[in-house]
This record gives C-alpha cells, structure tokens and sequence, in this order.
C-alpha cells in the first residue's frame, strides 16, 4: 500500500498571481514557444508551470510533525506561495536561481515520500529518492506541460496520435537536450572562432545559430531562384500625375509588400455575363487617420478597372462594406444581388477566379498603396507550380466552408505563385540539411552515422535536427501564404493576417498575397528569426525527453509517470482535420528525416477523441465514440499513474445546452465527467485557470471560456461509500457556498463561474461510489450537473442579503426588465415586497420616473460627479454601476480612486456584478454581461491601484 501525501493543489494555490501572469503570457511573442508552431488551445507556460509544481510538493498540513498547528502550516504555504509567485512570473522562465530553489522543494517533498515508502514491495522501481519519477501528458498537443516538466528537471514524455503534435514536442523537448552546449557548425560561426572568439553558449544556443544561418542560406537562395516572381515595382510620372502623393517617389523603385486580390464570379445580370465582377468584403486599405486609402472600381467601356485612392472615400459606407456581406454578393457593374448559392455553383464549377485589386509596396515613411497594373498581374499569374497538396480537406459545416466553394484540396488554397514559393522552400531544406551535414563533417563533429529518427547524436542527426526546425519555417509560411489570408486596414496593422485568425478555414472574398523576400509580416527572414529566437531562448535542454505517436486510449508510456494532461474538449475543436493544412507541407519537407512519423498521407482521424458528428454518423454516435474513448483514455491514467501524485486534467468547455426539467447542463462537461468517473478517479481538488483569451471578449452563447477547470483526481477509495440524492443534495448545500466564496475570492471571471462550479460539486460527486435516487437508480452525470447549477444559483441567491433592500428591489426589476421600460404599478407593488418605495429609489438615483413608467438608469445615463461620501441613501446598485461607468470611460485607475472612496464597502459590489452577469447570462443579455464580467476581470487591478491612490473627490460646486 502506498502511503501518499496531500500535495500542494489539493490544498491552496496563489491563484490571483497565477492567472494575472497567464494572462499576461498571452501577449508575449518575442522567444515564447507558441511561436515555433501554431496550435489551438494551448496552455499558458506559467499556469503549466505552476500545476506541475504544486501537483509535485507537499501541502504543510501533511506534515503536522513538522507544522504543528494551522499558523505554522499556513506560514509554510505562504513560502511555498512565494515560490510560486516567482516562478510563474514571464521574465523568471530561464532565471535558474528561481528553477533551482522550485526544482529543490520537488526534490525536498519526494525524498520524504521514498523514506516513507521504503519498506514498499516496488520500492526501488516506484521509490528512488535519486532519481525523480518521469513525467508524462498522454495528450501533448502544443507542448507546454511536457516542456514546462522539463524545465522544473524532470524527464519529461509526449505522446499524441497527433503527427503534427509529436514534430512540436520533439523540437521541444526531445531534440534540444541531444545538442545542448554544443557550438554551431555553419562557416561563418567557425570563422569567428577561428578569430579568437570563445564559444560558450548554453542551451541550444548553437542549434539555434545554425537554424539562424542557414534560415538565411536558404532566403538567399530562393529569391536566386523565383525572386523574378516578385518584382519590385517603379514609381513614374504618369502614376504620379493622378497621384500627387506619389511625386517625391519617382523614380524610385519600391519593394512590394503584398498583392491584393479580389476573388470574382461573373455577373449573373444576362447584359454582362461576360464581366467578372469583384467579390470583396471591403475596400478599404488604410484606415489610419489622415492617412486614409481605398479602391475605387471605375466603371468604364462595359467593365471595369480597379484605381487605388488616398484621402477619405466619397461614399464611404459603400467602400467600407465591399461588395459582399452576410447576405450575399451585388454586381458593382448593375447592382443586381448575387445569392450565396450563386457563388457556391459558380466556384464549384471553376469559374470563381481573381484579379488584382491593389499593390502595397514599402516606401520610406510607411506603406505606399498603388493601383495594380497588367503586367504585375501577369507576372504573378506565370507562375506554374510542379507540386500542388492533393490531400482532401475535410467539410466540417461552420469551419471549412472553403469545400462549399469548390476547394476540396489543400492545394487549392494556395495561388499557383504560392505554390511555386513554398515547394522552392521545401526543397531547400532538404538541400540544406546535405550541407549541414557536410559542414559538421568539416567542423569535427562526430559522425555515428545514425539519423535523428534512430536516436542518432552525431554529424547525420545533428543535421536532421536543424531541418526539423527549417521545416517549421517552412510550413510557418504557408499558414502566411494561402488566399485565406486577408489585409488589414487597421491603423496599427497594415499588414496581411495569417490564415488562422481562428480555428476554422474560412472563405475569404479578398485575399493578400504577401512578399515572402521583403521585410514585413509573411516574409521568411520575419519567420525564420522568430523560429531562431525560440530555439535559442524558450528551451531548457536540460533533461531528456521523448515525444512519440500514440494513442492516449492505448498508450503506455504514463506507466509510474505523474501525469498532467489537457484533452480534447468535446467537439470544440477538431485538431486533426485543421492540422492536415500544416501536415501536407511538413510531410513534404520531413518525410526524409522522419519516415514513419509521415506515414500517412494526412493526420490520422478515426481515433481522434472528438465527437465529431460529421464524422462518426450523428450526434448520439459521436458522443458514445467520445464516452468510449475517453473512459479507455482515463482508465489508462487510472491504472497507470505513480501512485504517490494525483493526476491534473485541464479541461475548458462551456455549459451551453439547457434540459427544461432538469436545468442547465452540457453534453461536453457530462460526457467528459462520465469518462472520469468510470475511470475510477474521484475529484480531491479544482481549480479555475485564466489560460484562455481575455474573458471581456467572449460572449454568451460560446463554447469559449476565459479559464481552464483543473481537476485534480486520485483513485477512488474501494470503500468508498454509496449515498442517496438528497443526502448528495444536503452535501452540495454545505459545501458549495464556501466553494463559491473561494472562488470569487480568487476573482473567478463571472463568464466562467458556473462552469468552476462544477469543479467543487463534483467533488462531492465522485467521492461515493453511487448516488442513488429514491427508486434506488443511480444518479447520472447530467442530473449531478443539473443539481450543482441548482444550489449554485441558490447560493448565489442567498448572497443577496448582505445587499440593502434598494438593491434587492434593482435586482429583481433588472431580471424582469433589464435597462427597459417597466410599469410604475409592477415598480410600486415590487417595492413594498422589498420594504423600500419607489420614491425612494428615485431620490436613490438610480431609476427615472415618467408617464406611467419606470426604467433603471444605464451606467452611462449616471451623474458623472457622484461622490459617496455625500450620498445619503448609498446603495449596492448604485457602487456596481458607477464603477462601470468610470471603468468604461477612464480606465482603471479611475475606478480605483472611486473604490479607495468607497473603502470596506467595495468588497460587496464585486458580489453583486457576479450576481448581475448571472443574471444577464440566463437572460441571453450579452452587452450587459461583458460589463459586468469586465468589472470583475479588472477587479484585482483595481484594488491594487486603490491601496496606492486617494480618493479623488469632486470639487463641492460640482454635486450641486
């Protein structure tokens, strides 16, 4: 019998420090492992980070010999809290003091578990307090959980069925620590040392230097190759007669940023069948103030031609809007409407093509916008591609509408220039590999004459690694370079957005083709230093690791590893059928390097863990397809965890779907729970982890959360008891009040504090073998999901006592009304069940009176000079929405000097937004929603800007 500890995350986290740096981290670009490679979902470094540890170190109260009573054991977490506040902190990810001082308590807390364990029968297989057990994430995905392991010094494992995963985690993790501290082998680094330099890199720094050269090598020698098909592009005289902005440029030959292209169809209207017209969502360039620029189709001799102009547009609802919006298409040369499923015949058809809308070159003090012309549009045209990726493309309705308009393969959403750009590239890195290799010979580097696939570290290996990281250069530039990508016109960009700006492959009507050879977004020197920069700065090369195809349903490599896992969510994604557009050119380019990871002529899709309908034959088929292969998954987890650490599963779905009988619940929260549950795992911990986007931008409706839930699960004890459901409903009512504190406490975006409710209720849940209802039945799944929203929504109910009656009656009119006109009798009659008046409210100032009816007043209709401090009749209500508005307008450091003015009295608003978003949430009230949640999200900002700011009171003339 293994004797185990209650580890940190079954205790306490420093939750408000967490999530601020995970927020934080998602606006880091420069060295962060996210820029190796795209991929969806992926878990921020420092929360990653933060759950290995504490999933791995003691909690004080485990050791009451040590820390006798609460104070003590609650002064230890404080330091242990302190670690974690540092280690989570961006600038601290390759400080190696603050590793070292995380990596010492992990060693501290699992030497305590081998002397504890010594007389175990697997002892020196489960115990050796000099080796630290392995780490293992069955569904590695992006990477970050095997990568951060590794960085705390543990030996870390990735598996995923996944190709396109496993490449990312090998260059993560397995790659970098075979060549760590070894010097560059590229001449013109050798050159320098010849000179006397000293190398003394660290990491993979010298890996990194190679992936630098020869990503520049291979630039080089492409544009030797088809730069011709990127001309650059003359300013003359006669464009600057109609253009005088262009005068000072004549003469002056411009490199050319991105070619514009407008997608056409020809007109349905019988008097110009033979025109194509343009289908363009808008035709706007710049929208930057004073710098504004635009197309203009002129019309002229039975067609027209496209002419770029500067300033703003003459009719500028017509130019912002394009041609095509939600409804359909118009015919610029009749206004005739063309119907979607006109555009749908005549692409599948072949007749959708494209013409040239407009050049965007680079001139001194910014970007230039010019009209196109027919020999650039020939030239682009010329281009004939010798390979073109054959591999279908999946219809998955909503997210690869592409195949609805005739692109049925991943070639065809590349134009021919494209296509040659990209298969020149592929083949280059297979070209440099061949002088990487010859170049590491030259340098000494020792040859073993195994390649890298083979577990290969000399000369043959070494140069296998660097293409893998070319390879990613490579397909970083295709997702820059296919006619998804779109130009935008905003003032701070200006530049052309990458295919997957979300997790789908849309139709796009206009398209930009950018300039692989210049010096902006889609350029390959842009791409390769960002490649160079994360192999260099990202990686801890330090302990092995190993990253592998598997099955998580079958795999065994989680065999006495501590586990830490991010699965797929439901049907949220469908990773396999968007990573086929990245796999069709890394099979191309890699295959040679890795022969039987590139298999297969796209990923593998059968046994991806997604309930998938179009897939798997309907709903109810897809969702058994995903109970069933995510119980065998769990189930593996289960059996196969070291015995001394609780497994962490991050999982982030959003209760979407509502039973008229039983409450809200979800198909993805219910059937994932159920695969847990039959696993054998019961919950011993949640946590609520801002790893997604900004909660403010989310909204009601989405499968979108701002937080991932973390369970943290062990096995169910075999004695586990069985109860009935009111005693499992008298336990939620005991325990999920203070659950709920706990969570607001630690400002828990209200988007998501239904679905981190779940989190303690299912704790309860899983802590009894059955629960049984009265006819003796067990409980499903579904009707614990249901119950647990229940008293959610009562505990929240209840929380409405610490509010004055003047906001018990706001409260009760906004769910019935909202911000609408109500009747004054309903206000009256309301207002004597809640012992206020309506007068009163009206003297509160925080509703308007007229003709018969009553309306509560919007943050922006509220007096901007309120003072508390002179507020006879101050109200709860009246805290939430004057803090809204000052956010709003001024920012946060206003709405901290409103609540360093409200003082003690702040703290119960924050409860009443919580309450409010709930409110707004059932009642599908999204504009109100964000404001409520954004109030929360910027709550502990606030407060912190409040202890360093005074009150700011307005003058006494300005209240009267």
């Amino acid at each position: 019998m293994t004797k185990t500890r209650k580890k940190l995350i079954e205790v306490a986290l420093p939750l408000e420090a967490i999530n601020k740096e995970s927020a934080r981290e998602k606006s880091i670009r420069h060295g962060h492992p996210s820029t190796l490679h795209l991929w969806w979902a992926r878990r921020p470094l420092a929360a990653a980070r933060a759950v290995i540890f504490a999933q791995m170190v003691d909690d004080p109260s485990s050791w009451s010999d040590l820390f006798p009573t609460p104070e003590a054991q609650q002064k230890e977490r404080d330091r242990l809290f302190g670690i974690i506040e540092q280690l989570v902190k961006w600038e601290n990810t390759t400080n190696e003091a603050v590793l070292e001082q995380a990596r010492a308590e992990i060693w501290q807390s699992w030497r305590r578990a081998c002397a504890e364990n010594a007389d175990h029968p697997r002892a020196k297989e489960l115990f050796d307090r000099h080796v630290l057990p392995g780490f293992h994430d069955p569904f590695a995905g992006g990477g970050a959980l095997p990568l951060e392991a590794q960085r705390l010094g543990l030996e870390a494992h990735a598996t995923d069925l996944n190709p396109v995963a496993v490449l990312i985690n090998k260059a993560m993790i397995e790659i970098p620590p075979k060549f760590a501290g070894l010097p560059p082998v590229n001449p013109q680094s050798r050159k320098e040392l010849a000179r006397g330099g000293i190398w003394n890199g660290k990491g993979a720094q010298g890996l990194a230097e190679d992936v630098r050269h020869y990503g520049q090598w291979m630039r080089d020698e492409a544009e030797k190759r088809i730069g011709h098909l990127y001309p650059k592009i003359e300013i003359t005289a006669a464009m600057a007669a109609e253009r005088p902005d262009l005068k000072p440029l004549v003469g002056r030959q411009l490199t050319v940023i991105a070619w514009l292209w407008a997608r056409t169809v020809k007109s349905p209207n019988p008097a110009f069948r033979e025109v194509d017209v343009p289908l363009a969502s808008t035709f706007m360039l710049s929208t930057k103030p004073g710098k504004e620029a635009y197309v203009e189709p002129v019309i002229e001799s039975g067609g027209y031609r496209f002419a770029v102009k500067v300033g703003k547009p003459r009719d500028a609802e017509a130019t912002k809007n394009g041609t095509v919006n939600r409804r359909g298409a118009t015919c610029i040369m009749s206004g005739t409407p063309i119907p979607f499923t006109y555009l749908r015949s005549e692409a599948k058809a072949g007749r959708m093509v494209s013409r040239l809308m407009a050049v965007v070159a680079e001139g001194e003090r910014g970007r230039v916008y010019l009209s196109p012309s027919e020999a650039l549009e020939a030239i682009a045209k010329a281009a004939k591609p010798s390979w073109s990726p054959e591999a279908e493309i999946c219809h998955w309705p909503g997210r690869t509408n592409v195949v609805e308009y005739g692109m049925t393969t991943f070639g065809d959403l590349f134009t021919p220039r494209q296509l040659v750009a990209l298969t020149t590239f592929s083949d280059l890195v297979q070209e440099a590999r061949e002088r990487i290799k010859a170049e590491a010979l030259v340098a000494g580097r020792p040859d073993d004459g195994k390649p890298l696939a083979d577990g290969g570290t000399g000369a043959t290996a070494y140069a296998d690694a660097v293409a893998v990281y070319l390879g990613f250069i490579v397909e970083k530039l295709s997702e820059s370079h296919s006619s998804i990508c779109t130009w935008s016109a905003a003032p701070k960009n200006e530049l052309v957005v990458s295919t997957f700006r979300r997790q789908a492959i849309p139709m796009t009507w206009d398209f930009g083709e950018a300039n692989p050879f210049a010096e902006s977004s889609g350029s390959i020197q842009k791409i390769a230093d960002a490649v160079f920069r994360v192999v260099g700065m990202a990686f801890p090369a330090k302990a092995m690791g190993t990253a592998n195809q598997a099955d998580a349903a079958t795999q065994k490599q989680s065999e006495n590893n501590v586990i830490s896992t991010d699965p797929p969510y439901y049907d949220n994604i469908g990773y396999a059928d968007l990573s086929d557009f990245f796999y069709v050119w890394l099979r191309r380019t890699l295959r040679p390097v890795f022969p039987t990871l590139f298999s297969t002529l796209a990923v593998p899709k059968a046994e991806e863990l997604v309930a998938t309908p179009y897939r798997h034959g309907g709903r109810d088929a897809a969702e058994a397809f995903f109970l069933t292969g995510m119980t065998a998954a769990m189930h593996r987890l289960a059996e196969q965890a070291h015995p001394a650490f609780a497994v962490t599963i991050y999982y982030a779905f959003k209760q979407s779907e509502t039973a008229s009988d039983t409450g809200t619940a979800s198909t993805g929260w219910e059937t994932f729970l159920d695969a847990v549950i039959r696993a054998g795992f019961a919950i011993s911990g949640t946590w609520p982890m801002r790893t997604e986007r900004d909660a403010r931008s989310i909204g009601i409706g989405t499968n979108a959360l701002a937080s991932s839930i973390i369970l943290v699960c062990r096995q169910r004890p075999d004695n586990a008891p069985t109860a009935t459901k009111r005693e499992f409903r008298n336990a939620l009512k005991a325990e999920l009040p203070a659950a709920l504190a706990h969570l607001q406490r630690g400002n828990i975006a209200p988007v998501d504090l239904a679905q981190s409710a779940i989190g303690p209720g299912m704790a309860v849940y899983t802590r009894y073998t059955k629960v049984l209802d009265a006819e003796g039945k067990p409980v499903a799944v579904r009707d614990a999901l249901a119950l647990i929203n229940e008293v959610l929504d009562e505990a929240l109910a209840e929380q409405e006592g610490d509010f004055d009656a003047d906001t018990r009656w706001a409260l009760s009119w906004f769910e019935q009304v909202g911000f609408n006109d109500g009747a004054y009798g309903d206000a009256e009659t309301l207002s004597k069940a809640k012992n206020t008046a309506v007068s009163g409210l009206m003297g509160a100032g925080i509703l308007t009176s007229k003709g018969g009816k009553v309306r509560l007043l919007r943050p922006i209709d509220l007096p901007a000079g309120w003072n508390p401090a002179t507020d006879s009749r101050l109200t709860v209500w009246e805290m939430v929405h004057h803090l809204i508005r000052v956010l709003e307008a001024d920012g946060e450091a206003a709405a901290a000097r409103l609540v360093a003015a409200l003082g003690s009295k702040a703290e119960v608003a924050r409860e009443l937004a919580y309450r409010l978003y709930t409110v707004c949430e059932r009642k599908k009230r999204a504009a109100e929603a964000m404001s409520y949640n954004g109030l929360v999200q910027s709550w502990p900002e606030i407060l912190r800007l409040s202890r360093e700011a005074q009150p700011e009171m307005p003058a006494q003339g300005a209240l009267l």
